[in-house]
């Protein structure tokens, strides 16, 4: 089969395109600067230049694809909900015109709710345009990333785990490498059809005091959790100049799954993924 892989330099697509290449397939990295590939790859795998907001390269590049492994990239420089908006009405577009069977979608706790969860709105736009493309779709609700804690690792090593969610309510937290095999494992098989929600929660429900305390012993120093305000948040996120948009769209990700707001699927054995947070972060935080 030919699948197409979005994000192939991501945290979560470098992961899904090696273990495609390990499975025997000869994947499609969907990329939108071809020169940002890594070079030791080229040889496993085929290369298409696709811009998610460019309706004509995403249609071209996904030509002949049975499967796709679909991220909707974060726009730096306009609304971000409206980035997501028109990037899922090229991919459905392209869907439908290339007759593509199957898309994963790499989405996230909290599309459920589809409004009011900031930049995850997007995302629950997304999951609609793919239902209606009639395609078979997988939408990935992943928990936090493990990786998000690189954006504060300054802060961290400082000793402060800081953040706008409730810092005593548990939340899924989870290893990119560990959605990219479950994202495999739905790309390869045959056996799903429709619509399917597939959550990957990590392997623990964890909170940002606990999360804390996983640090300090990882990392032999004391990390404690701060609880920021979102109006802390705003100020900060401003200093570093990003239009209005896009700082409401941050800060209502944190609010809106912070405040009355309980997950539509429950963690269960199939939802979790081995990766612990103190063995992530003995890799890449020590």
């Amino acid at each position: 089969m030919t699948i197409g892989v979005m994000t192939p330099n991501g945290h979560v697509g470098a992961h899904v395109l090696r273990l495609l290449v390990q499975a025997g397939e000869r994947p499609r990295a969907l990329v939108r600067n071809p020169n940002k590939l890594d070079q030791s790859i080229a040889d496993y795998v085929d290369i298409a230049m696709l811009d998610a907001w460019n309706e004509p390269t995403v249609v071209e590049a996904t030509r002949g694809l049975e499967a796709v492994y679909w991220v909707s990239p974060t726009a730096t420089d306009s609304d971000p909900l409206a980035a997501h908006s028109l990037a899922a009405r090229n991919i459905r577009t392209a869907i439908e015109t290339n007759r593509i069977e199957r898309v994963v979608f790499q989405s996230s706790v909290g599309a459920e709710k589809r409004h009011g969860v900031g930049e995850i709105d997007g995302l629950a736009a997304t999951e609609l345009e793919l239902e209606a493309s009639g395609a078979s779709v997988a939408h990935l609700r992943c928990g936090y990333f493990f990786t998000n804690l690189l954006m504060d690792i300054d802060s961290i090593r400082g000793g402060v785990l800081s953040t706008a969610m409730d810092i005593e309510r548990p939340i899924a937290w989870v290893a990119p490498a560990d959605i990219a095999t479950v994202a495999v494992g739905r790309l390869l098989s045959r056996t799903w059809s429709g619509r399917e929600v597939q959550a990957v929660h990590g392997p623990e429900d964890l909170s940002f005091t606990q999360a804390a305390a996983i640090l300090s012993t990882t990392l032999d120093a004391p990390v404690s959790a701060l609880q920021l305000s979102d109006d802390n948040v705003r100020s900060a996120l401003g200093e570093f100049g990003l239009p209005e948009a896009q700082i409401e769209a941050i800060v209502m990700m944190a609010a809106g799954i912070r405040d009355d707001f309980t997950p539509e699927n429950p963690r269960t054995y199939a939802t979790t993924t081995p990766t612990t947070l103190s063995s992530w972060a003995a890799e890449y935080l020590s």
